[in-house]
Protein backbone atom coordinates (compact mmCIF):
# COMPACT_ATOMS: atom_id res chain seq x y z
CA UNK A 1 0.00 0.00 0.00
CA UNK A 2 0.79 3.63 -0.55
CA UNK A 3 -0.18 6.95 0.62
CA UNK A 4 -0.10 10.24 -1.28
CA UNK A 5 -1.37 13.16 0.98
CA UNK A 6 -1.88 16.43 -0.75
CA UNK A 7 -1.28 19.31 1.34
CA UNK A 8 -2.71 22.00 -0.59
CA UNK A 9 -6.38 20.36 0.52
CA UNK A 10 -5.44 19.52 4.29
CA UNK A 11 -7.69 21.32 6.45
CA UNK A 12 -5.86 20.32 9.60
CA UNK A 13 -8.73 18.43 11.04
CA UNK A 14 -6.65 15.82 12.56
CA UNK A 15 -9.12 12.88 11.76
CA UNK A 16 -6.30 11.20 10.27
CA UNK A 17 -4.10 11.27 13.66
CA UNK A 18 -6.97 9.88 15.46
CA UNK A 19 -7.40 7.18 13.26
CA UNK A 20 -3.82 5.93 12.83
CA UNK A 21 -1.50 7.92 14.75
CA UNK A 22 1.60 5.66 13.57
CA UNK A 23 1.23 6.63 9.72
CA UNK A 24 -0.09 10.00 10.02
CA UNK A 25 1.32 13.23 12.23
CA UNK A 26 0.25 17.12 12.08
CA UNK A 27 2.74 19.90 12.00
CA UNK A 28 2.63 22.41 15.18
CA UNK A 29 2.34 25.62 13.27
CA UNK A 30 -0.77 24.66 11.35
CA UNK A 31 -1.86 21.41 11.91
CA UNK A 32 -1.17 20.37 8.16
CA UNK A 33 -0.92 16.36 7.83
CA UNK A 34 3.02 15.09 7.99
CA UNK A 35 2.90 11.39 6.84
CA UNK A 36 5.27 9.75 8.82
CA UNK A 37 5.01 6.43 6.93
CA UNK A 38 4.14 6.09 3.08
CA UNK A 39 4.49 2.52 2.50
CA UNK A 40 3.09 1.27 5.83
CA UNK A 41 2.61 -2.50 6.46
CA UNK A 42 -0.54 -4.08 5.17
CA UNK A 43 -1.28 -4.51 9.35
CA UNK A 44 -1.94 -0.83 9.20
CA UNK A 45 -4.36 -0.60 5.86
CA UNK A 46 -7.95 -0.92 8.26
CA UNK A 47 -6.94 2.54 10.12
CA UNK A 48 -4.99 4.03 7.13
CA UNK A 49 -8.31 3.56 5.22
CA UNK A 50 -10.43 4.83 8.00
CA UNK A 51 -8.33 7.75 8.08
CA UNK A 52 -9.16 8.40 4.70
CA UNK A 53 -12.25 8.03 4.15
CA UNK A 54 -13.03 10.58 7.59
CA UNK A 55 -10.73 12.98 6.02
CA UNK A 56 -13.43 15.82 5.48
CA UNK A 57 -11.09 17.44 2.75
CA UNK A 58 -10.13 14.00 0.82
CA UNK A 59 -6.34 14.72 1.32
CA UNK A 60 -5.45 11.40 0.92
CA UNK A 61 -5.11 8.45 -1.33
CA UNK A 62 -4.36 5.17 -0.33
CA UNK A 63 -3.07 3.24 -3.63
CA UNK A 64 -2.59 -0.67 -3.43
Amino acid sequence: MKIIIDEDKCAGAGQCVLSAAEVFDQRDEDGIVVLLDAFPPDEQRAPVEEAAARCPALAIEVLP
